[in-house]
């Protein structure tokens, strides 16, 4: 059962398919700033990756667990956030990537 949705190219998120509408929209956009600041850095960004998770899961208290990667030319940045605001957590995550890079 994988959930893998393909935004553009080269960017993947997974895990994300139980959101509402409009949480997706949010993510999108935050996810595809992210993917354009990535592109100008990179020389050549192969992927853009976030996974998620839910981790003790009840309502209205989840936490969310991020894993993010993003590949250019082979080399590989990664991070991981668990919070309980999620736009917080895929923010978290794909800023430790870019601070990760440098630059």
């Amino acid at each position: 059962m994988d959930d893998t949705l393909t935004l553009g190219g080269n960017i993947q998120i997974s895990g994300f398919k139980d959101l509402e509408a409009a949480q997706m929209v949010v993510l999108k956009k935050v996810i595809g700033a992210y993917a354009r600041k990535f592109g100008n850095k990179c020389k050549n960004m192969e992927l853009l990756k976030l996974t998620m998770k839910k981790v003790h899961e009840q309502e209205h208290s989840e936490m969310y667990e991020l894993h993010a990667l993003v590949v250019d030319g082979g080399k590989k940045y990664s991070s991981e956030v668990t919070d309980r605001n999620l736009f917080f957590a895929v923010d978290s995550a794909l800023k430790k990537v870019e601070n990760e890079m440098g630059k």
